[in-house]
């Protein structure tokens, strides 16, 4: 609409959309840290308070290479945990205070593991890339269906079913594919994870428990894809179902638990 209202031809929009999607998603990539931090409530931690979780990175740092990264919790009673930053040098991994409480030192070491995984693989900068081309399509598709129904007196039914059908239909395949490559990353976190802690069985268990509970309120759908496992809230019957799965859904944010607990105990 702001490129008819300006005058714009389509090229003009399309270069528009791509500014517009860049700046917003870089900016929201510049401060990630802040923004999920602001929004999942989470709290620096300390060496008095949670002198486990950090002794347990200190541990991990050395074994990756990687530099230590800010420890936070969330005061949420649910298993689960997230890595987020621009980069190892800015990196910020937050565990909930369910996490802490209910699982034991190697299988907290675990899950950390996994987290400092998704920083040393850039996973955080990968994200932010998928989203940028996610956004352009979605724009994209806008304006070309804008374009379409300016045109619907001159050209034939045929070229506006074909219009109507791509600004429907490639937002919908973008997000597929970015889900698609959030679950393949997960698998790959999990890998590098045995591969610092030479732990399999650690991670294994602690997806197992984490399936039980892993939703967390102040989690929304925005920051659903940065956790170890699917932080939506859900019944549990719901969970029981979604478990009880063979294979993922095009539009699971993470691999059933039960995939990545297999994975995991194929590795050698």
């Amino acid at each position: 609409m702001l490129c008819y209202c300006l005058g714009l031809d389509i090229t003009a929009c399309i270069f528009l959309a791509f500014v517009v999607t860049s700046l917003s998603t870089v900016i929201s990539y510049w401060n990630s840290d802040k923004i999920i931090l602001k929004i999942t409530g989470a709290k620096r931690a300390n060496e008095e308070d949670n002198k486990k979780v950090i002794n347990a990175m200190e541990g991990l740092v050395i074994a990756s290479g990687l530099p230590m990264p800010k420890v936070y919790v969330i005061d949420d009673e649910s298993m689960n945990a997230f890595a987020t930053g621009r980069n190892p040098k800015n990196a910020v991994i937050a565990v909930t205070r369910g996490l802490l409480d209910r699982l034991d030192y190697y299988q907290l070491e675990a899950v950390l593991a996994h987290e400092l995984a998704h920083i040393k693989n850039y996973d955080i900068l990968l994200s932010t890339i998928v989203t940028v081309l996610v956004g352009m399509v979605v724009m994209l598709s806008r304006v070309f269906l804008r374009s379409t129904g300016r045109r619907r007196s001159r050209d034939g039914g045929m070229i506006v079913l074909v219009g109507l059908l791509f600004a429907i239909l490639a937002p919908i395949f973008a997000q597929i594919v970015k889900y698609a490559i959030s679950r393949k990353r997960e698998f790959m976190a999990d890998a590098t994870a045995v591969e610092f802690t030479r732990n399999p069985d650690g991670l294994a268990e602690a997806l197992a428990l984490i399936a039980t509970d892993s939703a967390v309120e102040c989690a929304d759908p925005a920051t659903a894809s940065l956790f170890i496992a699917d932080p939506q809230a859900m019944s549990l019957n719901q969970r029981t179902k979604r478990n009880n799965r063979k294979r993922a859904g095009l539009f699971d944010t993470h691999p059933l638990i039960s995939e990545r607990i297999k994975a995991i105990r194929e590795i050698h």
